[in-house]
């Protein structure tokens, strides 16, 4: 199959080559300067259809691929000046010719031309006309980014232009379930979107825009089609199995409404053939925008979540899913000064997962196979209401909570082989999770502009955190000798329950000088502030139903931490030729005390923590960054209580009441170049981070029972990570790419009283490249190689993959998807392979409402899926079980 792929694309090159001719020149300015960046498109006289278009590079050079002997009108603009249109009729050769474009600027002109760009650029901003991306087969947001050139979409919803992360996404203007990209890239339909608008340098408060380095930030802009606009749009889908498969449905409805009043946006999706809008996964990290506003305080105090290790689907590959999903997101302008937002998602799951694995301990060799059945229940809540209140341009007042509530269980019935000096045992261990944690942020920012030198910023922040998971474990053997525990039963039932609660609260003022129009200094002002409280209790239900409470302060928490960190922070920054510096230092008072076994244990000490910033301008769209930063590195509270905590059924935890704090420096070094004449992005990150008086982790194996207890470590871990990605369009139909990444960690720990160093090196390989056709199929082809090397281990996976995707007459759109998996490891001991192969068939005649669509999932019936994982004591390899395969028939009514 992969074959043939590469003769259609070779196929599509040679066609595409042998029926075009060059037409290439400069375009420049009255005085004969280059203009970078002018746009310039060739209209076909006969067809009207556009057939070529282009952006000069700094040397104002265009080149336009045209028809021969074909006469065309040659449109050229660029912003300020007066567009232009000469007439050109090709011949069998290529051609050259410059252009030169008046002074005397036509505004309007200029941006009627502008809107006919598939591509254009003014100053951070890209946009990107949809239609000229489109080939037919797109239904969602997703399906439109993929084509656009210098934007890629993960399997996980998140976009990436130029190597960066997009942070927020908008619909005209306005959040769409602000803190994540996938609700929006899965559900906004593709029908509805006129531009996408890429805004780089991004600053959601314009009085701090150019004051602070915000290079790496990046928002996405949705403009809709003027017939979507003051209307409802949306569609509903419902869908059922074929055949013996009846029993699998989907019901999806979505509804969209913007005006410039209000927006509203309906989603939701109930379904048992595994499509999860929204993974537990997601739910955690769902950020709901909220920023990290301490990143140059210099300390990082992060709150650690006590959940129990609930599998977390990466995908939506699982034995069994059954999701209830609805989501709705609001905007309100209540006048030209004050904006409301927010939006709300539930969402429920049952979750059938069957997986088998092997875990061998790195210093003895001692493996544990497991073969677990496991059924979850996910309850999740999200909800957020945000307030934006802006008179004038001189003050800004902002309000934001966020609400997560989540209720979860998961019970697990496993059957282990133990593996302990060649001898084995196997017996069946049955455990149980709950847990429904409750968080609510809040945030408070004013902005106020005292003049065109002074500028003030507030911000402050409160994290109210309610964790209580329980843990259950029933097993035959005794895992661990705890004191008050009664031997001699025939389960062994350890429980524990644990209740955390958390309060913080960070506060900061910034204060703005511009000294000139290119430097400022920035001082603040802050406070970080957090009370925790930790209880923990461990009991036994013997045989006959008794409940046996140890009671021995060894096995019991009751813990108070609390945490201050007052710091005094001094930044300037200047620009300077194509240069941009940024030197900072921070002064830090710090005081922690944690009360637990009737005394308290308190720190305090006063710190200096520089940071530094540069920024090389190479040229517009090229750049050259350097961020160094030392870090104080704090625990939280559960690292701290001294009572033992069940990890899970052969794992014990206590923490060490006198832990210090680690320091960590980090380097970062980023390159960026972006062509707009050919589409070129090259983008290549490294960082570096030393990790000194790290606490570590002690570990004393009993077999595959593990006992652990940090400490101080007088060692330094160290990480080096690097990414490289190279992308860019050939003609006007191609679209290639290559990127490698890679990830290297050195630890130290003790191991059953013996110092370990262990390492690991994990790397990633991606080529593929794509066509983009009107009238042809479509293909995307490519090969990713995927290399986790661990201390002993090293385990390769093997994935070539394609797509096709063709819109034919007129009406038909044909899809299919197909991934190959090879999985082994160094020896061979392990060495399997498994394909994927999805397709779709949709009828929709052109302008009706209604589609219809016969989907097919998993057609090659996929058993088996394979994963592997280390940790700094072990190496785990898995393998699960996936859906079978679901042929699906469904409506769709499009609004």
């Amino acid at each position: 199959m992969n074959k043939i792929l590469f003769v259609f694309a070779l196929l599509f090159t040679s066609i595409s080559f042998s029926q075009s001719i060059r037409f290439d020149g400069l375009i420049q300015d009255e005085k004969k300067n280059p203009l970078e960046m002018a746009n310039i498109m060739a209209i076909n006289n006969g067809t009207k259809a556009m057939d070529s278009y282009g952006i000069t590079n700094d040397k104002g050079k265009f080149q336009l691929t045209l028809k021969p002997n074909t006469a065309y009108t040659i449109k050229v603009s660029y912003l300020g000046m007066k567009s232009k249109e000469i007439a050109v009729s090709t011949k069998t050769e290529n051609m050259s010719q410059n252009i030169v474009l008046d002074g005397a600027g036509i505004e309007l002109e200029g941006v009627e031309i502008v809107r006919e760009m598939p591509v254009s650029i003014k100053g951070d901003t890209i946009v990107y006309n949809a239609d000229s991306f489109k080939s037919g087969t797109e239904k969602k947001l997703e399906d439109v980014l993929k084509k656009l050139p210098g934007v890629e979409v993960n399997a996980d919803g998140e976009i990436e232009v130029e190597g960066k992360k997009v942070s927020k996404l908008m619909v005209e203007g306005k959040d769409f379930f602000d803190g994540d990209t996938k609700l929006g890239v899965k559900n906004i339909p593709a029908d509805a979107i006129d531009k996408v608008q890429v805004l780089r340098n991004y600053n959601e408060v314009s009085a701090l825009k150019g004051l602070e380095n915000d290079q790496d930030n990046v928002a996405m802009n949705i403009k809709l089609k003027e017939g979507k606009k003051n209307f409802w749009f949306g569609d509903v889908t419902a869908g059922i199995g074929v055949a013996e498969l009846d029993s699998r449905y989907i019901i999806n409805p979505k509804l969209f409404y913007y005006s410039p009043k209000y927006s509203i946006n309906l989603i939701t999706n109930f379904n048992n053939i595994g499509e999860l809008p929204l993974t537990a996964q997601d739910y955690f990290k769902f950020t709901g925008g909220f920023k990290n506003m301490m990143k140059k305080g210099g300390s990082n105090f992060n709150v650690s979540s006590n959940d129990l290790g609930i599998s977390l689907l990466r995908n939506n590959r699982a034995k069994e899913i059954e999701t209830k999903f609805g989501a709705t997101n609001f905007a309100y302008s209540v006048n030209k000064a004050w904006n409301l937002s927010g939006f709300g998602i539930l969402s429920t799951s049952k979750t059938d997962l069957e997986t088998k694995s092997q875990t061998t301990i790195l210093d003895s060799g001692d493996q544990q196979k497991r073969d677990e059945m496991t059924h979850q229940k996910n309850n999740l809540g999200l909800f957020k209401l945000s307030s934006t209140y802006k008179p004038n341009d001189k003050f800004q007042f902002d309000y934001d909570i966020l609400t997560k509530l989540s209720k979860q269980n998961e019970d697990t019935d496993l059957l282990r082989e133990s593996i302990v000096s060649d001898v084995s045992a196997v017996e069946t261990i049955l455990t149980q999770k709950k847990q429904d944690p409750t968080s609510i942020n809040q945030n408070l920012s004013l902005y106020y502009t005292q003049s065109s030198k002074n500028i003030f910023a507030f911000e402050m922040q409160h994290l109210y955190q309610d964790e209580n998971p329980f843990y259950n474990a029933n097993l035959r053997t005794q895992p661990f000798d705890l004191s008050g525990y009664i031997s001699g039963q025939n389960r062994n039932d350890l429980n524990q329950d644990r209740f955390v609660k958390t309060n913080k609260i960070d506060a900061k003022l910034d204060y703005y000088y511009m000294v000139t129009p290119k430097s400022n200094i920035n001082v603040t002002f802050g406070n970080t502030y957090s009370y925790q409280n930790f209880n923990s209790h461990i009991f036994q239900m013997l045989d006959n139903g008794d409940r046996n409470d140890l009671n021995d302060t060894e096995n019991n928490n009751d813990v108070d931490y609390r945490f201050n960190d007052a710091f005094l922070g001094f930044h300037y920054k200047i620009l300077t030729g194509k240069f941009t510096f940024t030197p900072g230092v921070s002064l830090h008072t710090y005081q922690m005390t944690n009360g637990q076994l009737g005394s308290d244990y308190s720190q305090n000490f006063v710190k200096v923590l520089p940071d530094f910033f540069a920024l090389y301008q190479i040229k517009k769209s090229e750049t050259l960054t350097y961020n160094f930063s030392l870090t104080n590195d704090f625990t939280d509270i559960n690292q701290l209580a001294a009572g033992y905590v069940l990890s899970d059924y052969s794992s014990l935890f206590r923490g060490n009441r006198f832990l210090e704090n680690a320091t960590s420096q980090v380097h970062s070094l980023r390159y960026f170049k972006y062509n707009m004449f050919n589409f070129e992005n090259i983008f290549a990150n490294a960082t570096y981070t030393k990790k000194v008086d790290a606490i570590k982790t002690k570990a004393d194996f009993d077999g595959i029972n593990q006992s652990s207890v940090p400490y101080n470590s007088n060692l330094a871990d160290e990480t080096f990570s690097g990414m490289g990605t190279y992308g860019r369009s050939f003609l006007k139909n191609y679209k290639a790419s290559a990127s490698a990444s890679l990830n290297w960690s050195k630890f130290n720990n003790i191991q059953n009283e013996k110092l370990a160093t262990t390492e690991s090196f994990v790397q990633s390989y991606t080529v593929k490249a794509s066509t983009n056709y009107k009238k042809l199929p479509n293909i995307e082809f490519g090969y990713n190689l995927l290399v986790n090397k661990y201390s002993g281990s090293t385990f390769y996976t093997d994935k070539p993959f394609a797509r096709l995707d063709y819109y034919f007459l007129d009406s038909f759109s044909f899809v299919s998807e197909y991934e190959f998996y090879h999985y082994y490891n160094g020896n061979k001991t392990v060495d399997n392979e498994y394909d994927f192969l999805n397709a779709s068939l949709i009828y929709q005649k052109k302008n009706s409402k209604w589609e219809y669509k016969v989907s097919a999932t998993n057609l090659l019936n996929t058993k088996y899926l394979n994963d592997d994982s280390f940790s700094q004591f072990s190496t785990r390899v898995s393998q699960y079980t996936v859906q079978p395969r679901y042929i699906i028939f469904s409506m769709k009514y499009n609004l």
